[in-house]
């Protein structure tokens, strides 16, 4: 009886361990891990009329991402500007990129990534920016013309685009394109767009050109606009972080869930001379850019329903009549690569989240890369960053498998016992720590140096998960992504397999109730494995093989013949 209220009592920690690390994850900023709540999917309609809702601790004044405009909480509204020309889509592409524009203020609305395919579609590029019936994700730039009052060019505003080529052509290291708004209050607003060959963050200069007869000093807000919907196609079975995010020096990397700004729990940094905004979603992100020491305010607010914007405001210098000012920024919207994102700007690599063990996870993504460079293939990279791992830790398996022999080889004594003190549950007690006494067996030696190596390979597996390198990768015969799931379930099956072998192999318990969970939880943590990522249960087989093979050694090292413990369900 008290071996089974022992097994129950454990199985109800277990539960409560479960739900206190879901709460923890939320509170952090993450999504739960194993009970995520609904995602709210919900179609945002092609672009109309909307209004610019007062937030608190927004500057109100920031056009409205979509539609016209009208000011909150007493602020001076901020007109849309002339009669505006038929609208115009125009498409520019590097060789990274290829990249949709709006002659309606020269946004950004449509990035497609030619060395990235879509998972759903592999015959179409990966598009991150849209703007369609079904998508919202848009990058935006204007002026507000501030305390001041009065109209300015905004991303409402019609523009025109200077002659010039569409493409980056083959030994040109750079591609040019201007927009340039009609007057709006004798202000006229000159946007350039710099391309660079295989980079995925373009120079985006602001030139303001002061025709009226009198000084301004107007401010440039940079946004990211986007609706709250998941990536299409990501499983629910792995929760990584979809939304904005800010990083300043002082308060570091911030991210914010789209139901929190709903509810008005934006707790960001509002000032800050550097740093930037960011939209984070799985394997890829968009951010905005400005030069350290540029006083800028940052903020976030829900536009309209179910659509959401990221920005920063910052003040230009005043600008006296026949003159012009320029801010120069920069846009990043392209894959999570750690290396190029650290080349960017401090901070940008942490929209590749590793979540609270990132002092980990860091390293060994430093570590599989330069795998990766010495094999040219991430399949066998994650292989071989196993295999470095389990002999970093041999010493430790050593004990926690000398310790499940010596386990092994009292077991019948310890059955034995059970059988003749059964009726007598006090003095099994006793009898069974007197006999843990004599042959110096410690029940929990087992256990402390594997965990102690639990988290590693939890960062293992955020490194695993979050890295899009392996999106796309190839590893060999069927496996043509790593980031997918196997297709033919062949290698969640053999996963599975070397579990119940690494069960088998460990002593059964003597209680026949502890056996049976011994199974259950294996057999029920695999099933989970059939749904993740290839190179995930890849590093998991490869995990449990070593192991495998390490206990054999040990057990037979030590005279305890290696047998496999099968259950027994009666």
């Amino acid at each position: 009886m008290n071996d089974i209220r022992r097994t129950v009592l454990w199985v109800i920690f277990g539960f409560s361990m479960v739900l206190l690390w879901d709460q923890w994850q939320i509170h952090n900023g993450n999504k739960a891990t194993f009970f995520p709540a609904p995602v709210k999917t919900q179609t945002t309609a092609a672009p109309s009329a909307s209004t610019d809702p007062a937030v608190k601790g927004v500057p109100s004044s920031v056009p409205a991402a979509m539609g016209s405009t009208v000011a909150a909480s007493g602020a001076a509204a901020v007109p849309a500007g002339p009669a505006a020309a038929p609208r115009e889509r125009l498409v520019f592409s590097s060789d990274v990129l290829k990249l949709t524009f709006d002659t309606e203020g020269g946004s950004l609305v449509q990035t497609e990534f030619l060395n990235h395919r879509d998972l759903a579609d592999p015959q179409k590029n990966f598009v991150l920016l849209d703007e369609s019936k079904d998508r919202t994700y848009l990058a935006q730039t204007g002026l507000i013309a501030g305390a001041a009052g009065g109209a300015l060019p905004n991303h409402k505003t019609a523009m025109t685009v200077s002659p010039g080529a569409r493409e980056l052509k083959d030994g040109d290291k750079e591609l040019v394109v201007k927009f340039e708004s009609a007057e709006v209050g004798g202000v006229k607003l000159v946007k350039t767009y710099t391309f660079a060959r295989s980079s995925y963050a373009l120079a985006v200069k602001h030139e303001v050109i002061n025709n009226s007869g009198s000084a301004i000093s107007p401010q440039l807000y940079l946004q990211l606009v986007r609706d709250g919907n998941k990536p299409v196609g990501e499983s629910s079975f792995y929760s990584t972080f979809t939304g904005p995010a800010v990083y300043t020096e002082a308060k570091k990397y911030q991210k914010v869930e789209f139901t929190d700004i709903e509810k008005n729990k934006i707790d960001i940094e509002k000032q800050a001379e550097n740093g930037y905004v960011a939209m984070v979603q799985h394997y890829f992100a968009s951010a905005w850019l400005l030069g350290d020491g540029i006083k800028r305010d940052l903020f976030m607010r829900k536009v309209d329903a179910n659509l959401y914007a990221v920005g920063m405001i910052t003040q230009m210098p005043s600008i006296a009549p026949a003159s012009s000012q320029a801010v120069e920024a920069r846009i990043f919207v392209g894959p999570q690569e750690e290396k190029v994102l650290e080349a960017l700007a401090p901070g940008l690599e942490l929209v590749k989240d590793y979540g609270w063990l990132t002092i980990l996870a860091k390293p060994l993504y430093w570590l599989l890369d330069q795998l990766h460079a010495l094999i040219h293939n991430w399949g066998w990279s994650i292989v071989a960053l196993v295999v470095l791992l389990k002999i970093a830790f041999y010493w430790l398996n050593a004990k926690a498998y000398a310790s499940m022999a010596k386990m092994k080889a009292i077991n019948p004594k310890i059955t034995d016992m059970r059988e003749r003190l059964k009726d007598n549950p006090q003095q099994m007690q006793q009898e069974m720590m007197r006999i843990y006494r004599e042959e110096k067996v410690n029940p929990m030696g087992g256990c402390l140096p594997i965990m102690i190596q639990i988290p590693v390979f939890i960062a293992l597996y955020w490194v695993l998960l979050s890295s899009v390198e392996m999106r796309n990768a190839p590893w060999m015969l069927w496996i043509k992504d790593l980031s997918a799931a196997d297709p033919y379930f062949i290698l969640p099956a053999f996963m599975t397999l070397t579990t119940m072998l690494q069960t088998a192999l460990n002593p059964a318990p003597p209680d026949p109730m502890q056996a049976k969970m011994m199974w259950i939880m294996p057999l029920a943590f695999s099933v989970m494995f059939f749904f993740f990522p290839a190179g995930l249960v890849l590093y998991w087989i490869t995990n449990n093989v070593l192991s495998i093979a390490q206990q054999w050694i040990i057990n037979t090292r030590m005279g305890v013949p290696p047998q496999f413990n099968l259950p027994k369900f009666k």
